[in-house]
């Protein structure tokens, strides 16, 4: 690291203390502190709205040795955005709005804070011109190295997640703060319509997306138009040929307009696929029960098998919440389970075009394997 840093800590609620070094925004943060088990992937996960009120701790030991690409200009276009009402069932006009390239998953970090064992801030890699520390204090975001990642996560494992803050050089700190007590979705969701790519017109509710999915979707020859978490989509739906809902942070209870929006469309049997707090969504629709999770998934590497074909594939996800799979009313099968704690990963409806998946078949970072499930959807769209 280059110069003098500043000492830092993390408290947890339970009192306990994990001293370190600041890398970041000399500025202190407070929430819910989690940790993933990815190896790479700081700039995505950093920029994935899922993460929004949460100290993310990475469990792999080194952190920033690739530095972090500059962020391309033009891309969203916020003059190119529509009026929210009617927006959505609207012909398409004009050329469509521009996404950035990956890694960026938004426009900006979600996480309160970061830490690490080991940060680096010589980086080397070819599309790099930053160093992770330098983001995080341009974006106003605290980091901490130096912190046995190993004892705090061990530490969550038994107690569950814990609420945390960061403090540096002895500042006063913030009090502990639970961010899942607050609708998180309305904060990270798109206040405007967009549209991106041209083809088979998708809605995609926006309740904390990764530009992975529209990136992927638009790919596949879909014009995908996101749309707010509580947009009112129209009663009969003429222009769109089904509807994706989105990833996104916090408690899926919360999210009541969009759960309303979503008995609607299962009603109409328009076809639906749910993603991450999107299956959460559906599935609270759908007439189920969620509930939250000692210490969540957050990995690339959740191994999920297909009650259909009992195939089982590794997938990316982050989430705390999960879906009662045992709630599952007449009418609804599950369609993913997690090999490692048996929790429900997905759910299908038995006779329409209506389906989620807990993990992110657009995965970014994290493996590939489950685009089909991207593919399957737009089959059945365009039926």
């Amino acid at each position: 690291m280059r110069g003098e840093t500043a000492g830092g800590r993390l408290v947890l609620e339970d009192g306990t203390v994990f001293e370190g070094r600041s890398f970041g925004a000399p500025v202190p943060s407070a929430g819910e502190v989690v940790f993933t088990t990815g190896m790479v992937g700081y700039p995505e996960a950093l920029t994935d709205p899922s993460y929004r009120g949460q100290i993310l701790s990475f469990t792999y030991p080194s952190l920033g040795n690739y530095g972090v690409p500059d962020y391309p200009r033009g891309a969203h276009r916020p003059d190119r955005a529509t009026d929210r009402a009617g927006a959505a069932d609207a012909p398409a006009q004009g050329p469509p709005d521009v996404l950035p390239g990956r890694p960026w998953e938004s426009d900006r970090i979600h996480a309160s804070g970061v830490v690490c064992a080991s940060y680096s801030e010589e980086f080397s890699h070819h599309t790099a011109r930053h160093s992770l520390g330098d983001w995080l204090r341009a974006s106003g975001i605290a980091g901490l190295t130096g912190i046995d990642t190993r004892a705090l996560t061990k530490r969550i494992r038994t107690r569950g997640s814990l609420l945390g803050r960061i403090e540096i050089d002895g500042r006063p700190a913030p009090g502990f703060v639970d961010p899942n007590r607050r609708n998180l979705v309305a904060e990270v969701s798109t206040p405007k319509v967009r549209r991106y790519g041209r083809g088979t017109p998708l809605v995609l509710l926006d309740c904390g997306r990764k530009n992975n999915q529209v990136r992927m979707l638009v790919d596949r020859g879909a014009e995908v138009r996101v749309v707010p978490w509580d947009h009112p989509l129209a009663t009969r739906p003429r222009d769109y040929a089904g509807v994706v809902l989105s990833n996104g942070p916090g408690d899926p209870s919360l999210v009541v307009d969009a759960v309303r929006t979503v008995e609607r469309l299962v009603r109409q049997r328009v076809p639906v696929l749910g993603i991450c707090l999107g299956h959460q969504i559906l599935a609270l629709a759908a007439g189920a029960r969620t509930f939250k999770m000692k210490f969540g998934h957050r990995a690339h590497n959740q191994p999920c098998v297909d009650t259909r074909t009992g195939r089982c594939y590794q997938t990316s996800q982050n989430h705390g919440f999960a879906v009662d799979g045992a709630s599952l009313p007449r009418g609804w099968k599950p369609w993913f389970v997690n090999a490692n704690d048996g929790t429900n990963e997905g759910l299908r409806h038995e006779r329409a075009p209506i389906r989620s998946v807990q993990f992110h078949p657009e995965a970014a970072p994290g493996p590939a394997g489950t685009e089909w499930i991207l593919d399957e959807f737009l089959a059945e769209a365009r039926r």
